[in-house]
Parts: C-alpha cells; structure tokens; sequence
C-alpha cells in the first residue's frame, strides 16, 4: 500500500541526535527508581535473548531502550535509515505496521497463493504456503458468470480459511486454515461439525462464526445453524471446538457467499436477494437489520475496527459510511474505478478493494478529503480476497 508521498532520505546520525533526548528519559524512566529490582530483572531478562543487531541501534544505549525509542518513530523513516533498523521494524516483538494480504488464484497451476504487499517495499512477498496444496474450486464452466467462493475472514490480527469447493463439488475445508503473521506459519482450528460452502462468515472480536450454508447436501438443519469459535481459547482443550448458537428462522442465506460483518457486537448479514438480518453476538439472538442499512447494502461492505461501516455502490461507484442515527448511507466520494467491486477490507483508516477489472483500490479514509491509489497486482494472477494485517515478521536482510 504505498503512499504518493515519498519520504525523503534521513541520515542515521540526524535521527539519533532528535532521539536522544528521549532514549534517556525512557532508560530511566525503565531502568530507574520506578521499576522495583525484580521487574528490572524481567525486563533485561526479555531482551537478553535477542541478538539481532551486529551494532547497537543507537550509540551509547542497550539495544532494549534504543528500541523503546524506535517504536516512537514511522518504520517508513526507520526502513529508510540502515540495515539493523529495517531489520528491527520486521522482528516479532516490534510493533507491527499493517500490511495487506490478498489471496489469488493462479489459473497456469489451479492453486490458490497468498501474498502479502509490504508498503515499505512496494513489493508483494511470497507468504509460506499451507502444508498442503489449496487446490480448490474457483472456476467451472457451470458458473459463466460468477467464481465459486473461497471464504476467508480477519480475526485478531490473523487470517483464517473457512469455507471453499472441492473439485467434487464437496466442501473442501473441513477445519480452518490459520495464518499467523508475526510466527509466518500455519496452523489448523477445530474440525467443523458440517464442512460447508456457501455459507456466512465473519468475526466479532477474537470469535469467528460461521452460519448457514450447504454442505455435502442440503439440510435444513446446517442452512440454519450458526457455530462459534473464539480462537483466544484455541490451548485450553476443553474450548477447542465449535459451539452451536442460536438457529437462524429460516435457510434464505444457504446459497450464497456472504460477508458476516462485524460491527459493535454485532453480525450483520445480507443475502443477494438483499434481505438483511443481524446476529447479536453478546445476547444471543437475531434481531432484524434496519430498512436503511439494508438499503444502502449495493456491494461489498467493511467494518472499521468493528465500529464504522463503509459500502461500496458497486453499479455507481459510491463509496458511503453509515450513520446508525439516521438510519443512511452518507456519500464519501464517487470513484470510477469502484464500479463493480467484488469484496473489500478495512483497518486502522484504510480500505482495500478488490474492483470489478481485477484492480486493487487503496483509500485512505482518515484523509481529508479521502485520498485512493492502486496496488499494482501481481501478473497472471486473479485476486479472491483482501485482508489488512500486520505485516510479515523477517530477520532475512
């Protein structure tokens, strides 16, 4: 997600010297009278084990208050000073700058890739694939008109795969595929009582729900269930599984792929007939979705950190936020390129947009006015899905 606005250079020793007056605040503000000797201990105990600087940080200073520094400081300016600096921003324990994580479909080898966009490189990085291949049905010449979905939501920071088609038809995923950024690695979730397809899928919080859809063969029972996972839980083996909540009235979101949308503690859902209904995650009970939310429902739709959400217009190209108090959509901006936008995604004041040319749209929300760009995708690949999270963690330059 690269910005228009480049940063010019910054010399490492001019840095330093605007940094130095707080590196000793900081180191003795936590190397002090303030911190009592055994959490001085623990403190100097965390960072013992790092050895990932051939130099210090920064001159004079142990590299544990050189880093408190640093995470002060925009990791665009710190990738732009040195190595150990550029290393630093991708170690595990730094704080994370988000980045965006999109999942295509290469149709020369019919598997599905995840690749992560870092906006400090400009450049899409390869992310470790899953222990097994995801070859998966996308496209069939049964469905001219349409991809066969492969649904994937963000939850507390990672990627999660819930649903997809096999080339039998069958529903491919059976447990949750998870993609970790800060460890780069993948892990599984607990099997799924019905592996589905077509169904809904979001999160509220750390917890991920699934509801309705069709498995191996309709039933009337899985087009109105709904299950929870709240992946927090995930090593205490007595909450690893899938709990069933309170049954949907009818099977009307079973046959199609939908966005369940997390918003203020609660999932809102709306099927291609454009019937809308919301789950409300804290009290355990459907309540129906408002006429003017369900109205300004054109495309696809993203909660900002759960609290604000944005819709596309996708036969307009409108980009609208809504207002729970009026019961509307309010008109941000009209881009062309936003006409017929498939899926989007939404994080700390950035949108990402998958748009009906394949094409990549970053808007940036907290602007003012809004300010957009493309990411330039990868060739020969089609993007199913866009997802912002922290970026990928790295100790290999």
């Amino acid at each position: 997600m690269s910005n228009n606005n480049k940063t010019p250079p910054i010399l490492s020793s001019q840095i330093c010297t605007q940094l130095l007056p707080l590196a000793f605040k900081l180191y003795h503000s936590y190397m002090g009278k303030s911190l009592n000797p055994s959490k001085r201990q623990k403190l100097i105990a965390h960072y013992d084990h790092r050895h990932l600087q051939e130099q210090p940080l920064i001159p004079g200073l142990p590299d544990h208050v050189a880093e408190l520094c640093l995470s002060r400081v925009h990791p665009s300016l710190l990738y732009s000073v040195c190595r150990s600096w550029r290393r630093l921003i991708y170690c595990p324990f730094f704080p994370p700058f988000r980045s965006l994580y999109a999942l295509f479909f290469s149709s020369s080898d019919n598997e599905i890739q995840l690749l992560s966009f870092d906006p400090m490189s400009s450049r899409w990085e390869t992310v470790p694939p899953p222990p097994n291949p995801l070859r998966l049905l996308v496209h069939h010449p049964s469905f001219l008109c349409r991809n066969l979905p492969v649904q994937s939501i963000s939850v507390s920071g990672n990627l999660v795969l819930l649903a997809g088609t096999a080339p039998n038809f069958n529903p491919a995923i059976s447990r949750p595929l998870i993609f970790s950024p800060l460890s780069c690695s993948w892990s599984l979730g607990p099997p799924m009582a019905t592996p589905r397809r077509w169904c809904a899928a979001g999160a509220s919080g750390p917890t991920v729900y699934v509801a309705s859809g069709i498995g191996s063969n309709f039933s009337t029972d899985v087009a109105r269930s709904l299950e929870k996972w709240d992946l927090w839980e995930e090593d205490e083996m007595d909450d690893f599984r899938w709990k069933k909540m309170r049954q949907l009235k009818d099977g009307r979101f079973s046959t199609d792929a939908i966005d369940a949308v997390g918003w203020r503690q609660k999932l809102c859902m709306v099927n291609v007939a454009k019937q809308g209904t919301l789950y409300d995650v804290t009290n355990d009970i459907w309540e129906q979705m408002p006429e003017g939310m369900v109205g300004g429902w054109r495309g696809p739709v993203a909660a900002m950190d759960e609290e604000v959400l944005y819709a596309v217009d996708e036969d307009k190209g409108l980009l609208t936020r809504y207002n729970q108090d009026s019961d509307n959509w309010e008109v941000i901006m009209e881009v062309e390129n936003l006409r017929g936008a498939c899926q989007m995604a939404a994080a700390g004041g950035i949108l990402c947009v998958i748009c009906g040319d394949g094409e990549i749209l970053v808007i940036d929300v907290v602007a003012a006015p809004p300010k957009f760009w493309t990411v330039q995708r990868p060739a020969e690949l089609e993007p199913l899905a866009v997802h912002i999270l922290p970026r990928l963690s790295r100790l290999d330059f």
